[in-house]
């Protein structure tokens, strides 16, 4: 049995037709645009005006011109179905389409987001989500289009595109540079370190010809938060060139040596094998890959 509400609305067809015919002024077009015929429509009109006990429309030699009354519940049946199409389309319209990268927290922030305002500009209709992954086994734990890896580029499973080559260098603030009393004497202040890939301390005193330094006791599980203790002048962090050029370009950091040690790996934005790349996502990955 109808509810009280429902009986005293007009039928949904109804105020449609009405919509239609008010903000266009004729019958006709307001069929053309609700697919029905201009004699539905204005069957329509009049079962409503005769359920409202009022005249809605003027009938004018050519078209129609709204009564006082029309003029009045126009704008409130208008507001009403929009408010039903934002709902509807809220939570039954379309999805988005959306691309998730799981990606190392320090290549998402230094070298991916910087990249994405023109792929936005280009591709309004795409969300990018971006989960950051501390250790291998959390790529297992996030669902992902793409993951970023360090390595060779050669995985059997799946393709890969570099996005840099791994380039190290010693840095500082310029602050704790002040400090020291000659440049070469940087080895004696102390040593930032982030654990696991990015030690690297004995790798690049090795390419630079230098005896073996003495061991960092600054350790962190994270390039941008032993980044931001470099900055701070905390101690000397073995900077990844690609990551923090715009740190040197900006004087927050100043290198310490002239010896880039160029790593046998690099950065890669990787896939399955199987999976299809569509046009956007194809353009993502020319969007982060092009400052290689």
């Amino acid at each position: 049995m109808p509810s009280t509400m429902n009986a005293s609305l007009p039928p949904m067809e109804w105020l449609k037709s009405f919509e239609a015919a008010g903000r266009h002024g004729n019958f006709t077009a307001a069929g053309t645009e609700t697919g029905l015929t201009q004699a539905s429509v204005s069957q329509h009109i009049r079962a409503l005006e005769k359920r409202l006990g009022v005249s809605l429309f003027r009938r004018l030699p050519r078209g129609v011109e709204l009564t006082a009354a029309g003029e009045a519940y126009l704008p409130h049946i208008q507001n009403a179905l929009s408010l039903i199409k934002r709902g509807t389309d809220d939570l039954f319209g379309k999805p988005s389409k959306k691309i998730t990268i799981a990606s190392p927290a320090s290549i998402a922030s230094l070298w991916i987001a910087p990249l994405l305002k023109v792929f936005s500009i280009n591709n309004p209709e795409v969300e990018v989500s971006i989960s950051s992954i501390h250790r291998d086994i959390d790529y297992d734990a996030v669902e992902s289009d793409f993951q970023i890896h360090y390595g060779r580029g050669n995985w059997s499973d799946r393709k890969s595109k570099k996005l840099f080559t791994e380039k190290l260098v010693p840095a500082c603030a310029p602050q704790l540079l002040s400090q020291i009393k000659s440049i070469q004497n940087w080895q004696n202040q102390p040593l930032l370190a982030v654990n696991g890939f990015r030690d690297g301390w004995q790798e690049w005193a090795k390419a630079a010809g230098h005896a073996p330094l003495v061991s960092p006791k600054l350790r962190f599980d994270s390039f941008i938060t032993a980044l931001h203790a470099a900055e701070s002048g905390a101690g000397i962090l073995l900077c990844s060139l690609p990551l923090t050029q715009r740190h040197f370009d900006e004087q927050r950091l100043v290198p310490l040596d002239t010896t880039n040690h160029t790593m046998p790996i690099g950065a890669w934005i990787t896939w399955p094998k199987d999976q299809r790349v569509t046009r956007q996502q194809s353009d993502l990955i020319k969007a982060i890959t092009m400052h290689q």
